[in-house]
């Protein structure tokens, strides 16, 4: 396989990566009775928890949405810069079929400039284009098992993780919402316009080790590697997240901002929504127009093996 298609599937993957990087920190989806409106502590932190939790109720039963998302990554970063992704996502169950776009993506002649990903069933297919199916056998379509290379690993929290990531991968704006509930500094910042509708914003911020604690699938890891954990991301320099929600007349939140600052820059999520209760579902690729990632390590790892025998068995005749 070339250079330039593993180059524009490590792109996307960096982008897939920065929103389970954010997402990943969630725990399980809160049910509403367990959305934490009785832990105010102020009576305009109630005001606010209780607006959403109203709107974390609906969001839930609407089950699917349309969005536009940006992200914006340093550009010292391996695959930074700035992407777009819109399409459909749908949670409960988790699907996703968005077109992503961005200056990463044309960074050589012939770069595509846009590249269709669907999820389903916690497997990621990617359209590598036509010109990069003449690496692959004629075959269009990537396909990752995250999951399953992480079982591959042997690493049991891995496993755990992987899986967690990507079931809040699409950014469940619901789950943003529960996540926004559990900062202690949750305020409501006033009533303002977003794209000409209505809305009432809401802010909060949690530390890393906020985070850490509401992600139920990190609860895999000993209290000594937690700590570790703890410790390796403030050493990066990360020291919290900001989360703003934007919610509209009809109680759904109309735009969402994650952001993170580290040692490279600011890291960011923009996510406006739209048309919930949208139909979401995703077909996926036939078999015949599919490369599977792991089966092709596999086969390129076996290639290199038997090269190497052969070296060794010259070497030694």
């Amino acid at each position: 396989m070339s250079k330039s298609v593993m180059r524009r599937a490590s792109v996307a993957v960096t982008a897939l990566a920065v929103i389970a990087g954010v997402a990943g920190c969630q725990g399980e989806e809160k049910k509403a009775s367990d959305a934490p409106a009785a832990k105010a502590k102020t009576q305009s932190r109630s005001a606010a928890a209780q607006a959403l939790t109203a709107a974390f109720e609906k969001t839930s039963e609407a089950k699917s949405a349309k969005v536009r998302m940006t992200m914006t990554m340093p550009a010292s970063m391996e695959g930074g810069g700035d992407f777009e992704m819109t399409g459909v996502m749908g949670w409960d169950p988790s699907l996703m079929d968005m077109t992503v776009k961005g200056e990463a993506f044309q960074t050589e002649p012939g770069d595509p400039e846009q590249m269709r990903m669907l999820m389903v069933d916690n497997v990621m297919y990617m359209d590598m284009g036509a010109e990069a199916a003449a690496d692959m056998d004629g075959k269009r379509w990537m396909k990752m098992d995250f999951a399953a290379l992480a079982e591959q690993s042997g690493d049991k929290a891995l496993q755990k993780q992987m899986t967690g990531g990507l079931e809040n991968m699409n950014q469940d704006p619901a789950q943003q919402l529960a996540i926004l509930l559990d900062s202690p500094n949750l305020k409501h910042v006033g009533s303002e316009k977003v794209g000409g509708v209505d809305t009432e914003h809401y802010k909060g911020s949690l530390t890393v080790a906020e985070m850490l604690d509401a992600n139920e699938s990190l609860d895999v890891l000993s209290d000594a590697d937690r700590k570790s954990l703890l410790e390796g991301v403030e050493k990066a320099g990360i020291e919290g997240y900001d989360i703003e929600v934007w919610v509209d007349g009809d109680g759904y939140p109309a735009k969402m901002d994650i952001g993170m600052d580290s040692p490279e820059g600011a890291m960011k999520i923009v996510a406006e929504y739209s048309d919930y209760g949208a139909k979401a579902s995703v077909q996926t690729p036939p078999a015949g127009e599919t490369v599977d990632l792991m089966e092709m390590l596999g086969e390129l790892g076996e290639g290199l093996g038997a090269a190497q025998d052969a070296q060794a068995d010259s070497a030694t005749s």
